[in-house]
C-alpha cells in the first residue's frame, strides 16, 4: 500500500498558507510539493461526482489518470506507460449540456481505447448508452486497414446509482461469451461498471487494487474524508492536490456549478417522469386487477350458464318423459 506522507516543512507551510501559487503555475509536481488542501476543512464546494470536475481532474493530472485506470483495470501503475486523453476540452471555457463531452476517451499504451464516464443521474438508458459508446469507439478502421488492426476497446462507467437493483455489485465486468460453455468470443470488447453506491460489496480483489478508496473519494462530501484517503494512497494524494487547485479556479468552479444546475433540472424532470411512470404502473396494476376480476366473473357466468343449460336439459327430458307417459294434461 502506498502512503502519501508530506514532510514537516510542507505541513507547516501549507497550514500557515505561505505556499499559495497562481492556478496557471500549478503542475502535478508542484501540487505534490504544495499540499494546500491539508488546511482545508468542512464541506466540499463541488461534489466529487460532478462530471466536469471529474474530467478536469483527469485532464489536469496525468498521474491521477494513470492511478485511477490501473485500479479500474486491476493493473500495476507500472504497467501503464502512457495514457493520453484524445478528446480534451479547454478547461474553464463556457459549456452547456449540448456541447459538453461526457465521456473521456483515452489512448492507453498506444494499444487500447478506453472510455470513462461519471454518470450521476439514472436516466434508465445506461445499458444502451454504454453499448453505443463501445461500438462507436470499436468502429475505428480506416479504409484499406486490416481487421486484425482493430484496437481493444474498454468502456467503464462510474455510476452513482445501481444499474441492476435485483443484482447489485460494486464492480462488474461484462464480456462477449458463448452462452453455453462461456468461451470468450473476443477480448477486444469489454464493459465495466463501478457502482459508487455499493462500496460495501467490494471484493478482496477490488480492495487489493484500492478501488474502494477511489469510490470513497468520489463519494466524499468533506475535506476531512478526502484528507484521510489522501494519506492512504499516493495517487489519491495527487488527486486531492489537483482537486483543491481546480476548485480555487473561479472559471472552473463556475462550470462545475453550471453542471450542478443542470443536474438539478435533470433530476426534476427525471422525478416527474418517474412519478408519472409510477402513476401509470399503478393504473396498469389496477386495470390488470380489474381484468382479473372480470375474468373471474366471466368464469362464474360461464359456469352458471353451463349449470343452467344442464338443468334445462334435464327438465326438458323430464317433460318429454311425462308427456310420453300421459302425465301431461
Amino acid at each position: 500500500m502506498n502512503h502519501f506522507q508530506p514532510s514537516d516543512a510542507v505541513l507547516s507551510n501549507a497550514k500557515s498558507g505561505n505556499m499559495a501559487l497562481p492556478i496557471s503555475a500549478i503542475t502535478a509536481d508542484a501540487c505534490t510539493a504544495c499540499p494546500l488542501w491539508l488546511s482545508a476543512t468542512g464541506n466540499l464546494s463541488v461534489p466529487m461526482t460532478n462530471d466536469y470536475l471529474f474530467r478536469a481532474l483527469l485532464q489536469k493530472n496525468n498521474k491521477v489518470l494513470k492511478g485511477l485506470i490501473s485500479s479500474l483495470l486491476h493493473l500495476s501503475p507500472s504497467d501503464i506507460s502512457s495514457a493520453v486523453i484524445t478528446n480534451p476540452i479547454e478547461l474553464g471555457d463556457a459549456i452547456n449540456h449540448k456541447t459538453f463531452i461526457l465521456d473521456i476517451k483515452v489512448s492507453l499504451n498506444d494499444s487500447t481505447i478506453l472510455s470513462l464516464e461519471m454518470q450521476v443521474i439514472n436516466e434508465h438508458n445506461w445499458v444502451d448508452r454504454s453499448l453505443s459508446y463501445l461500438c462507436r469507439n470499436f468502429d475505428q478502421l480506416m479504409a484499406g486497414e486490416k481487421y486484425q488492426n482493430i484496437r481493444p476497446v474498454i468502456q467503464i462507467g462510474l455510476l452513482n446509482f445501481t444499474l441492476f437493483p435485483e443484482s447489485p455489485e460494486f464492480y462488474a465486468t461484462y464480456k462477449f461469451l458463448n452462452v453455453k460453455n462461456h468461451t470468450l468470443y473476443s477480448d477486444k470488447l469489454r464493459l465495466s461498471v463501478l457502482d459508487l453506491t455499493q462500496i460495501k460489496l467490494a471484493t478482496e480483489e477490488d480492495k487489493s487494487y484500492q478501488l474502494d478508496y477511489w469510490a470513497s473519494l468520489f463519494k466524499a462530501t468533506t475535506w476531512e474524508e478526502i484528507t484521510m484517503l489522501a494519506q492512504k494512497n499516493e495517487y489519491i494524494g495527487e488527486a486531492t492536490n489537483t482537486i483543491y487547485q481546480l476548485t480555487q479556479d473561479e472559471k472552473i468552479r463556475m462550470q462545475c456549478e453550471a453542471r450542478e444546475d443542470y443536474y438539478r433540472t435533470q433530476r426534476g424532470w427525471q422525478d416527474m417522469l418517474d412519478e408519472k411512470d409510477a402513476i401509470l404502473n399503478e393504473k396498469d396494476a389496477m386495470l390488470n386487477e380489474k381484468d382479473a376480476m372480470l375474468d373471474i366473473k366471466d368464469t362464474i357466468i360461464a359456469e352458471q350458464k353451463e349449470a343452467l343449460e344442464t338443468t334445462c336439459s334435464k327438465l326438458n327430458k323430464l317433460l318429454a318423459w311425462a308427456k310420453e307417459h300421459g302425465y301431461e294434461k
